[in-house]
């Protein structure tokens, strides 16, 4: 975590244990969102400002509890459903066919097929001529707003 941030990475949260934050108390989905935050400022020493909420699953308790802890909330505007298989071409089509201008792409390098799909859809992407960013970059010259859901 720490060579990510050292390389320039935006290191934001996913929550402590992947629950659903939509099926808990506010009391569990702060402590779900607290946690991780305190881990990543202990190894990086900047506080998380992003956070994606697992599956997506957000609503206003959801939103106000980020807003409360100074978190906005990610989600994306392209996904390659990569946790239903392991082909990588499929997946680099998926990505691909959904693409467009200031786009947000979900992927998870914990499936077999996403990594070997990812420099593809690089490579492809850059003959489009896309720029990759991180979501602060993408939302320049603004920032992110606590509470706040961007795709």
């Amino acid at each position: 975590m720490r060579r990510m941030a050292d390389e320039g990475h935006e290191v934001a949260s996913h929550t402590w244990d992947h629950k659903i934050l939509t099926r808990l108390r506010p009391e569990e989905i702060r402590k779900e969102l607290e946690r991780p935050n305190q881990e990543i400022e202990r190894l990086t020493g900047r506080r998380p400002a992003l956070m994606r909420p697992p599956q997506g699953r957000t609503n206003e308790t959801v939103h106000e509890i980020c807003r409360e802890l100074g978190l906005a909330e990610v989600l994306w505007s392209v996904t390659a459903k990569d946790y239903r298989t392991t082909d990588s071409d499929l997946i680099t089509r998926r990505v691909l066919a959904q693409a467009s201008r200031d786009g947000i792409i979900l992927l998870h390098d914990i499936y077999d097929g996403t990594v070997p799909a990812v420099p593809g859809i690089i490579d492809a992407l850059k003959e489009r001529r896309y720029v990759f960013v991180t979501v602060p970059q993408l939302l320049a010259p603004g920032t992110a707003e606590p509470g706040e859901v961007y795709r």
